[in-house]
């Protein structure tokens, strides 16, 4: 019988977050039917776990009890049980759907997605297109600020050029490829932006550089996409006491839950004028960075102004926290309705319509071509 799962972890600096994560939906989903919890190991190897372990099994890696599986990308694939003997058969698990509870590295910039396309496995969340622009800062910041939307400049942190704005620091360096909260820090000037960039692990694939504020707030608004678009209500992050001048990961998951457990003001206290704007770019951000399932958009106000910060494709908690107003959506809720989306909006179906052959049957010989 088919079951739903619920994937988590994976070789990402957020991996544990990520648990947190997957094992909210897994104890949500085990409450009412059958679920599959698959744990991505950092060192990339996936195992089937107990869905009603807590987050303290992980702590020192694969847990008790864990069973290998595979992931093959092809047709009929999927993640298969390893042979149990010599004569022993290999056989894909039944799986409805899977919920993507990944965060960072490649289970959220398409990596998993692409395997998962190939597999022919329903997921939740975004596909390809849409998971490796919202995992692509400097893209994402172009493409919003091409679509007219208010954006701090970006520019890409190239050591050895000369600072890409006239006006001086603070600057913040941020990851190109990652998360909103980990390797980000304030600088002071271009030429420290260069070395930060040159000496952080989490900056290795790039970095980008956009002008710091110091008296800016974060807002953020989860978006949902099934059964129809729908906005949350929206946040005020607030930072823990003795942290740093910018909302970072102690600030966001030190709380014990994750996302959930992370001070708040909810919903945030902010006039008319402003929540509209919000919500209003909200749904253009929706359309332009193809969200699909839950997702997270955070912004930047700043003196009477606001700018579209960053996308989160899969947020921390998938965001369960922010459906209070104005329609409270219930976690099992959450999740039924990604799983549904799942199964009835794929991302992915092969087409190869006009590859007839009539380009092969008048090419000639290839030894030709070669000269």
């Amino acid at each position: 019988m088919s079951t739903p799962a619920v994937i988590f972890g994976g070789p990402s600096p957020e991996h544990d977050v990520s648990i947190l994560t997957g094992l909210q939906a897994a104890h949500t989903l085990a409450q009412t039917a059958p679920v599959t919890a698959i744990y991505w190991a950092k060192t990339g190897d996936f195992f089937a776990v107990d869905p009603n372990l807590e987050g303290e099994a992980f702590v020192e890696g694969v847990p008790k009890g864990a069973r290998e599986l595979k992931l093959v990308a092809s047709p009929g694939g999927g993640f298969v049980g390893a042979k149990g003997g010599l004569l022993a058969k290999e056989k894909p698990l039944e799986l409805s759907a899977v919920v993507n509870c990944c965060h960072g590295g490649p289970g959220e910039d398409g990596t998993l997605q692409s395997a998962l396309d190939l597999a022919g496995l329903a997921y939740s969340g975004p596909g390809v297109a849409g998971a490796s622009l919202g995992m692509d800062k400097l893209a994402f910041g172009g493409a919003v600020a091409a679509a007219g939307l208010p954006a701090l400049p970006r520019a890409l942190v190239e050591p050895g050029r000369a600072a890409p704005w006239v006006t001086p620091g603070p600057f913040i360096v941020k990851p190109r490829f990652g998360g909103s909260s980990i390797g980000i820090e304030v600088v002071e000037d271009w030429a420290t932006a260069c070395a930060v960039a040159g000496s952080s692990v989490h900056l290795r694939r790039g970095a980008v550089v956009e002008p710091y504020r110091p008296t800016s707030y974060d807002l953020n608004i989860a978006v949902r996409t099934w059964p129809e678009l729908q906005l949350s209500a929206i946040e005020r992050p607030l930072r823990s006491p003795g942290s740093t001048e910018i909302l970072g990961y102690r600030d966001k998951y030190l709380g014990g839950e994750g996302m959930v457990s992370a001070p708040r003001e909810l919903p945030a206290d902010i006039g008319e004028a402003l929540e509209k704007a919000i919500r209003d770019a909200a749904t253009s951000v929706a359309a332009l960075a193809l969200v699909r399932g839950v997702a997270r958009i955070d912004f930047l106000v700043d003196d009477g102004n606001w700018y579209v910060n960053e996308v989160n494709t899969i947020p921390g908690s998938l965001a369960k926290y922010l459906w209070v107003d104005p329609t409270p959506v219930p976690f099992p809720r959450l999740l039924a309705d990604l799983l549904t989306e799942a199964s009835r909006r794929p991302t992915y179906r092969p087409d190869a319509t006009g590859a007839d052959g009539l380009v092969l049957r008048s090419a000639g010989a290839i030894a030709r071509k070669l000269g």
